[in-house]
């Protein structure tokens, strides 16, 4: 005979052991998915969450467009006020805060506004420094200083700038860059 009979093998008691070898690989996968894509990625919805719960008026924004602003209102759970450019205000969905580049701290809003507005430095106050008064001179002691430096091109400028209330006052709120750039430029 040239065709030899064929037995059937009996099947012992490895009948459940060689399914569960055989799904083996694909839990694998699955926990190997779990803690490199699904885990980090209910993470970050967390924070991101987290912090766009905890948004205050004062703080500084980027939208998921790019635009910087800062907090002025927060309307509701949806919605909140964006302060884009100085008088530029819009409507933005809280959803799409991006990142927070600075938080205001816990306290008063009259506070909030006061730490907003920094005083300027007195090295910053090259008007006074032109004339060589102090910072809180009068008006007489800023016309005498005048009178002995009359030749003085950048004296005749301070003494221009904080001669005139107004503008002094716009001086010392801004500092000396920010009003030159302002104010002159």
């Amino acid at each position: 005979m040239l065709i030899s009979t064929a037995y059937a093998q009996t099947g012992g008691g490895d009948g459940g052991s060689g399914m569960l070898i055989q799904l083996l690989p694909l839990v694998l996968i699955f926990v190997v998915f779990y803690f490199l894509i699904i885990r980090p990625q209910q993470k970050k919805v967390k924070d991101h969450k987290s912090m766009i719960e905890s948004l205050r008026r004062g703080d500084r924004v980027v939208t998921t467009g790019g635009i910087i602003g800062t907090v002025t209102k927060v309307t509701g759970d949806r919605e909140l006020g964006l302060e884009i450019a100085s008088g530029v205000r819009v409507r933005a969905m809280r959803g799409m805060i991006a990142e927070v580049l600075a938080k205001t701290e816990p306290g008063d809003a009259r506070e909030d506004k006061a730490a907003a507005v920094a005083k300027p430095s007195p090295e910053e106050n090259l008007y006074y420094k032109a004339l060589g008064v102090a910072p809180n001179a009068t008006a007489a002691e800023i016309d005498a200083a005048y009178a002995a430096k009359s030749g003085d091109a950048d004296a005749a400028e301070a003494y221009e700038t904080l001669r005139d209330p107004t503008k002094r006052k716009l001086y010392d709120s801004l500092g000396h860059d920010d009003y030159v750039s302002r104010v002159k430029g």
